[in-house]
């Protein structure tokens, strides 16, 4: 079997959750409920998320842009992971919930990757406008699941073959589906409470040192 890899953005590369953090900096108390509702799952990801972007006026493009860039942190260890998996020809995918303006600036410098996958941000009108370009499949509707926004589950399954041993890295809601379809699941902060509930095996990190170690370890063994 072939390792792939399917890794999160907010909160798992970075230290913390962009979006949570830009909503609690500019506009706190619009954007905690919503946060509220898509924690419970009354409302979808992809519509809670389009509901905070759209608290945010256009006008205020740079001052964003500036401060995600200020205030992100690279989890530990990210760099020396992703040069272990180009080293060893491991495909390595991003997949995220989050943006393409504070994304793709920030991982520049760890790239190549195999590919990357988010949500872009329209500018073109008085109010952030989100679009998403990585839906759901037929597969999605099978289950009834829709509404991620970007679909992880979709995108795992358009990119891997048959003898793939799929390894997803996440965090939170966002991960949960993407999690069902791995061969290993290394989780932290939701994700772990998650797949305790659904049974599903899993090893926990905080720095990406840990996922190196699971990772060499299947791999060299």
């Amino acid at each position: 079997m072939k390792p792939i890899i399917f890794c999160d953005f907010d909160g798992t590369i970075t230290a913390t959750d962009n979006i949570v953090s830009l909503m609690e900096h500019f506009v706190p108390e619009e954007s905690e409920k919503i946060a509220k509702d898509i924690i419970a799952q009354t409302i979808s990801f992809k519509d809670g998320v389009s509901a905070m972007f759209e608290l945010l006026s256009t006008h205020q493009k740079e001052e964003v842009i500036q401060y995600l860039l200020n205030t992100a942190v690279i989890r530990e260890g990210f760099g020396e992971f992703v040069q272990y998996a180009h080293s060893h020809d491991i495909p390595f995918y991003i997949i995220s919930g989050g943006v393409d303006f504070f994304i793709e600036p920030m991982i520049e410098k760890f790239g190549p990757f195999a590919g990357i996958y988010c949500n872009r941000a329209d500018f073109s009108g008085q109010q952030i406008k989100l679009l998403y370009p990585n839906s759901c499949d037929e597969e999605c509707a099978k289950y009834e699941v829709q509404g991620c926004g970007c679909c992880k589950p979709s995108v795992m399954r358009a990119v891997t073959q048959d003898n793939h041993f799929k390894i997803v890295i996440g965090d939170s809601i966002s991960d949960f589906e993407a999690a069902k379809q791995a061969d290993l699941v290394l989780a932290r902060d939701h994700l772990i409470g998650r797949c305790e509930e659904l049974q599903i095996p899993y090893k926990p990190f905080e720095t990406f040192h840990d996922c190196l170690d699971v990772v060499k370890e299947l791999i060299e063994k």
